[in-house]
């Protein structure tokens, strides 16, 4: 099945934000809080956030706080309900969640919920439920006007979930306006209406697994869209007739997961797939094999061997995109 190159991907992570001139680091210059989630959630996740000076990267995540409560993407950003979540996200993974005014924070996430329980992504009204699906690759490289409806409520949902304030939104019409995104296929789209996308999926199962309105969901109808998803090389895409890609091995798997649907694909086929996508000589992930490795395909790929309880990776909470542990000390205190 190959070697799992865990010291090489680690050494390669490390690296990235040392070359602030290359491509891949300039091309995330206004998303740099997604890749410091991306990077550092892969780190834990491997037993090695340990590596980084963690005072540092905290004061630079504060520094990126906007006097709204929101965060930008970088530094002198305008603030994003995407990188907020990811700031909270990286606070969590240090156990630092105590240098945020959690109600200032909360209160700019509800300032951004619509009638309709949706949630618009900034002040300029930015409407969408998905996350970090692949428009968010740095390779690929597009920008944040072209993400939709669903992203958003998903990172509403889990933003203010970590910070135990679900109380200060209307998880009702949340909850409501998700299920209205629903296909007859079983999935969900990006908007009522829209066609069924392995990522758009996960964030309308993340976000009603974290408010307990799992009830919503068709687990075999939507189990069989999720497995159908797995081709021939083991790998899995976002939808039919499509190539596969790394990071579904997250959007779909974490998904399956949640609807106790994980034994439909073949595991093992996927393990194979992803450690095909490796670089094992400089380290890092892509999105398939011989492809250029990327901060945010490595992250999913180490998500993915997660979820399919590869050795040497800890555990991740499919609906939270944090290791477990990290999770456990949030709500639980241990």
């Amino acid at each position: 099945m190959g070697e799992f190159a865990a010291d090489r991907h680690v050494k390669y992570i490390l690296s990235v934000e040392k070359r602030k001139d290359d491509f891949e680091s300039v091309v995330m210059e206004h998303l740099r809080l997604n890749g410091a989630y991306w990077g550092l959630t892969t780190l834990d996740l491997l037993g090695k956030l340990d590596a980084v000076d963690a005072d540092e990267v905290i004061s630079w995540i504060m520094q990126c706080q906007h006097e709204s409560g929101g965060f930008g993407g970088n530094i002198g950003h305008d603030p994003h309900i995407l990188y907020t979540l990811s700031a909270v996200q990286v606070l969590a993974l240090f156990d630092k969640l105590n240098v945020l005014d959690v109600n200032k924070v909360a209160s700019y996430i509800s300032s951004l919920q619509n009638e309709d329980g949706s949630f618009s992504g900034d002040m300029w009204g930015e409407v969408d439920t998905r996350y970090l699906i692949s428009c968010f690759s740095p390779v690929k490289n597009k920008l944040l006007k072209n993400l939709s409806y669903d992203r958003f409520s998903y990172i509403a949902i889990c933003c203010i979930s970590i910070l135990q304030r679900l109380d200060s939104i209307n998880v009702e019409r949340a909850v409501n306006y998700i299920v209205s995104c629903k296909n007859v296929d079983g999935g969900f789209g990006c908007t009522p209406g829209g066609e069924s996308h392995a990522g758009q999926i996960f964030c309308c199962v993340g976000a009603l697994a974290i408010t307990g309105s799992l009830h919503h969901v068709d687990k075999d109808l939507l189990g069989w869209w999720l497995c159908e998803r797995q081709v021939k090389s083991g790998g899995l895409n976002g939808r039919p007739e499509k190539l596969p890609d790394v990071c579904y091995s997250w959007w779909v798997l974490s998904s399956l997961t949640m609807i106790d649907r994980v034994d439909w694909i073949d595991g093992q086929k996927l393990v194979k797939f992803i450690l095909e996508c490796q670089d094992t000589e400089n380290g890092g992930i892509s999105d398939r094999p011989d492809d250029a490795v990327d901060i945010y395909h490595t992250y999913f790929g180490v998500a993915g061997l997660s979820l399919l309880e590869f050795p040497g990776v800890k555990a991740i909470d499919p609906a939270y995109a944090l290791p477990v542990d990290v999770v456990n000390r949030i709500f639980f205190g241990r």
